[in-house]
């Protein structure tokens, strides 16, 4: 997956949004409801563009164990955001199904009179 796929499918998320919040960072910040559920730098790191999605922490350390594309995220300790790099050998179909993970745990941690928000705006 390339980085314009990658920020293509965070889009498809029902109201995702977009920014670049950090003044002398070239950091994509993809957010449902005002709150981050990816970011990516928009310059490689070491010719690697590494993602990062929030991860229910049971999920993260399969996902580390099974994957060498996918590591801790920008808290290396936390398990709840991964690293992962988005051209390596993490499938595609699955990157797809953990930009949606990470944005379900957003939502799912919203409090409810946002949550309840979000699925009468989004979700119909």
């Amino acid at each position: 997956m390339n980085i314009e796929e990658f920020r293509e499918h965070c889009l498809s998320v029902k109201g995702a949004t977009e920014s670049l919040p950090f003044i002398g960072h070239n950091t994509l910040v993809m957010k449902i409801m005002n709150k981050m559920f990816a970011f990516i730098p928009l310059e490689p790191r070491d010719g690697r563009f590494i993602a990062n999605l929030k991860c229910d922490p049971e999920m993260s350390v399969e996902l580390r164990e099974k994957y060498s594309g996918i590591g801790p995220g920008h808290n290396p300790s936390t398990l709840l955001w991964n690293g992962v790099n988005i051209d390596s050998d993490v499938p595609d179909t699955l990157i797809v199904e953990l930009i949606r993970h990470s944005a379900e745990e957003v939502i799912k941690n919203l409090p409810k009179n946002k949550r309840d928000e979000y699925y009468r705006t989004f979700v119909k």
